[in-house]
């Protein structure tokens, strides 16, 4: 007969670093800007796709602190370093491409369907976005485990990382259905431009700051 897995928490170490996580998730960063670009530009459904994209991600990050492939990453600066360039420079695409669709004009209407494409779109752009951002992983490896007792176990390991995974999709979800509901403003020429060029702007900051700082 096969024995009950015990999940040890320390609740109240729990409930401090889901205020943690909630502060770290409130704070504007990369995923902030990727979804409200998509938001902007493509509408609601582009916006929840793109954050899907960015919890698929948060848990492909989880699931490697919890089997120590995260640790390794982190460790083999060669490859922490391609990741945090390769997230750089993706990070500055997006945010040429909304500077240049805010210089133009070009956007899709916000409250149109997203077909097929603009889907897969949304989520791509949130996935990678995230994965290449390795201070998510830097997160998990480095910061989550000091909530945890030494006995605790792979099981807690993953409780708090879905705990902030499921935080930052909430967070997105709501921030998306926000923009949504103001849309009418946001199909406003200026407005659109101005939003756009802002996030754009913002998208090529992080960007720019991800690539100058030093692990």
């Amino acid at each position: 007969m096969g024995t009950a897995t015990v999940v040890r928490v320390n609740w109240t170490a729990y409930a401090t670093y889901l205020m943690l996580a909630i502060a770290v998730v409130l704070i504007p960063g990369p995923d902030f800007a990727v979804v409200v670009g998509n938001t902007i530009s493509g509408g609601r459904s582009r916006g929840m796709w793109c954050a899907a994209g960015v919890a698929s991600s948060n848990a492909i990050q989880g699931t490697a602190a919890v089997v120590g492939l995260g640790a390794l990453i982190v460790r083999a600066q060669p490859v922490f370093q391609a990741i945090k360039w390769a997230g750089a420079a993706y990070l500055a695409y997006l945010g040429v491409r909304l500077l240049r669709a805010a210089l133009r004009d070009r956007h899709e209407l916000p409250d149109a369907p997203a077909d097929q494409h603009a889907a897969r779109r949304g989520w791509r752009q949130g996935f990678m976005s995230n994965i290449t951002n390795p201070k998510v992983l830097v997160f998990y490896v480095a910061v989550l485990p000091q909530f945890l007792t030494p006995d605790a176990g792979a099981l807690a390991l993953a409780l708090f990382a879905v705990s902030h995974a499921s935080l930052s999709l909430t967070y997105l979800l709501t921030l998306t259905a926000v923009l949504h509901r103001v849309r009418r403003v946001l199909t406003r020429r200026l407005v659109r431009r101005c939003l756009a060029g802002a996030t754009g702007a913002a998208m090529i900051g992080f960007g720019t700051r991800l690539a100058l700082e030093r692990q």
